[in-house]
């Protein structure tokens, strides 16, 4: 069973975290379906060690796990993460980034790592 005691300092860390725009959007984006950092390159138009440095944080602090598939690591939300709630609660209010998901199918882009 997951552990849904909150301390202030989980909340503040956890919207500290989402209060990044990038960080937001990534979430939203994970809580469609899983996307390799590749995929999130693209979207964001930024660098691969920029990427890495959002996703390491929200994964350290448990808002987001990863999946190895040969080479390739997907990132996902942590559904068994204490913050779950509210990271979902936060999310719900954030507009619907699917046509960005959309765009990178069109562009061929969509699991490139595969």
């Amino acid at each position: 069973m997951t552990q849904r005691i909150n301390s202030m300092e989980d909340i503040s860390l956890t919207l500290k975290l989402l209060g990044d725009k990038t960080r937001l959007t990534i979430m939203k984006l994970l809580d469609k379906q899983e996307c390799c950092v590749c995929e999130l390159v693209e979207i964001f138009k930024t660098s691969q060690p920029a990427i890495s440095q959002h996703l390491r944080k929200l994964k350290d602090a448990g808002l987001i796990k990863e999946n190895r598939k040969s080479q390739w690591i997907f990132y996902s939300i942590n559904t068994d993460s204490r913050q779950w709630q509210l990271v979902q609660e936060l999310i719900s209010h954030v507009p619907s980034v699917d046509h960005l998901l959309e765009e990178l199918k069109v562009k061929g882009l969509r699991m490139t790592c595969n």
